[in-house]
């Protein structure tokens, strides 16, 4: 018997590939224009502020950025990795607790934990008011460490980006096999020797990718170092824009600023690519170390420290103050600042989501290296600190709203001033710019579960591809949506000198707010919207802990 099957409707790809692609290419243009324009201010002329600079502040710039670098990779160095060979390679009491407890000082933005120790610590502060109330000491008795220093940016800092290289080296601690662990105890050397020896260079990238993510995020920060008073090229960008009036120069020193983070992604990429270890899953891991009484107390001295001071102190700290001072902020416009950020955020977030999705498909549609360059380089931004990328969009758009205005003027005699600068859509497409590399992620690892075959077979069925992305993968791909709606919705929500440059007028965040109240030493009304970022910031931490850790945990 003869079967006969129906012709099905022919594939679209040659109709679809030059429009997808020309998409694809123009999307990643305008996304990568505002780092590109940066960079190019590299070849451009020096003004006259730039012997100012010189001969004044240049040097502080890059002497405290440096020294702000090293103290904090030292520092989230020795706190990453400590926590994470504890929950990973020991047993103690209340290890499954601290294993997901080490990601909160993550919700914690280092502004706002600055902000609030300097309420904790200061003259008035109830620590060494307590400390001349017993001691019966006078101002001048007794020496204190003043917070608003390049030591206590450094601390702040490290208190809240070390969870970065404790999640990384922990995921690669935990899947060490047994094989040259044990060997190396058979051979005679300790469990402690065993880790400096064998396990942590097993670990290395792991270890340099989590410092290079704390150090872009320090490299990044300017609401701490701007509140303690330490010069770094993040404040001095903002100091010469605003008090030389010179756009161009501060250009410049954003520029400076993105070789500092390209040098830190060539250094993480060499790091992977010069080591790598292949493990045998196959092998069973490694049964943890049971510490003694001693040791085990140490342990739980130095993990409940860490979480208590990251996290816990400040945010109950937080929590008194609220409720103290709440009514001096709560009213009308403070109503209207939460419905800021949230709108602010959720269209943000969305944004970054629908990018994501298009870039996402467009790698796994078209598998060259084209489209997957193309892909990297819009997703290059979260490298960038958000100080660079708003000067990066905000002078072309101001060169562009001027130029409309004149040929509005000159040709329909009607002045239209400014359409983009100070806008929302300039906003929104900064933050673009900024996260788009965290709903990217995402969404690759959702797409990468979905067989091809799928795919396939909705093609050979006539569907085009806007079709089979709609219809097939974005219902399949509900929860990394959600994952990375979240993820990208609290970094707009904590995101401080993006805001602060190019939010249109009178329109204030959280995070704004937060800075301006800190900023006239309101520390105590400053808690509330502080407090509000902090328990927003907690949705996706909670939610990383629990699919990353916690989960984990239950197999070990």
């Amino acid at each position: 018997m003869e079967i006969t099957l129906n012709n099905p409707k022919p594939f679209k790809s040659k109709r679809e590939k030059p429009y997808w692609l020309f998409t694809l290419f123009a999307s990643t243009f305008l996304i990568a224009a505002p780092v590109l324009f940066i960079l190019s201010h590299l070849f451009m002329p020096f003004s006259d502020s730039w012997a100012h600079l010189f001969d004044t502040v240049l040097s502080d710039y890059i002497f405290n950025s440096i020294a702000l670098m090293l103290g904090v990779g030292i520092g989230t160095l020795m706190l990453g990795v400590g926590a994470a060979w504890l929950t990973a390679m020991c047993e103690f009491p209340g290890r499954k607790f601290f294993a997901w407890a080490f990601l909160l000082p993550l919700a914690m933005p280092a502004y706002i934990i600055a902000y609030t120790y300097t309420g904790i610590l200061d003259f008035a502060g109830p620590v060494q008011s307590t400390l001349r109330e017993v001691f019966n000491w006078a101002y001048g008795d007794y020496y204190f460490p003043n917070v608003r220093s390049l030591g206590g940016a450094i601390c702040m800092l490290t208190l809240v980006l070390y969870p970065y290289v404790y999640m990384l080296v922990r995921l690669a601690l935990s899947e060490q096999s047994t094989a040259i662990l044990e060997a190396s105890r058979i051979l005679g050397k300790t469990s402690w020797q065993s880790l400096f020896s064998v396990a942590l260079p097993m670990a290395r990238p792991a270890i340099v990718a989590g410092i290079t993510l704390a150090l872009m995020e320090t490299l990044a920060d300017y609401g701490t170092v701007e509140f303690f008073g330490v010069s770094t090229f993040t404040t001095g960008i903002f100091r010469t824009w605003y008090g030389l009036g010179d756009l161009q120069t501060a250009a410049q020193l954003c520029s400076f600023l993105l070789l500092f983070v390209f040098f830190l992604i060539i250094l993480e990429k060499k790091s992977r690519n010069k080591l790598r270890f292949h493990q045998n899953k196959s092998v069973k891991k490694l049964s943890k170390i049971n510490l003694t009484k001693g040791r085990a107390a140490t342990a739980v001295f130095f993990a409940g420290s860490l979480v208590a001071v990251g996290f816990f102190i400040p945010a109950i700290q937080l929590l008194f103050w609220t409720l103290d001072y709440w009514k001096n902020v709560w009213d009308a416009d403070f109503i209207n600042l939460l419905f800021n950020s949230f709108f602010l955020a959720a269209t943000s977030a969305s944004v970054c989501a629908l990018m994501a999705i298009f870039l996402a498909y467009s790698k796994r549609e078209f598998k060259n290296k084209a489209a997957h360059t193309s892909a990297g380089i819009a997703g290059i931004g979260y490298a960038v600190p958000g100080t660079v990328i708003a000067i990066g969009v905000l002078i072309p758009a101001a060169w562009l709203d001027n130029h409309l205005d004149y040929l509005s003027t000159l040709y329909l005699d009607m002045p239209i001033g400014l359409l983009f600068s100070g806008s929302m859509v300039i906003l929104v497409f900064a933050y673009l710019v900024r996260f788009l590399s965290i709903s990217l992620n995402t969404m690759d690892s959702g797409l990468s579960a979905i067989k091809p075959g799928l795919d396939e077979s909705a093609r050979s069925l006539g569907a085009s591809k806007k079709n089979v992305l709609t219809k097939i993968h974005i219902p399949i791909l509900k929860t990394s949506v959600l994952t990375a709606f979240l993820l990208v919705f609290v970094e707009v929500m904590k995101e401080l000198p993006t805001t602060l440059i190019l939010r249109p007028f009178n329109f204030n965040t959280l995070a704004v707010k937060t800075y301006e109240l800190a900023s006239d030493e309101r520390l105590l009304d400053a808690a509330l919207p502080a407090l509000c970022i902090v328990m927003i910031s907690l949705i996706p931490i909670l939610f990383v802990s629990k699919s990353i850790v916690i989960d984990k945990a239950k197999h070990e």
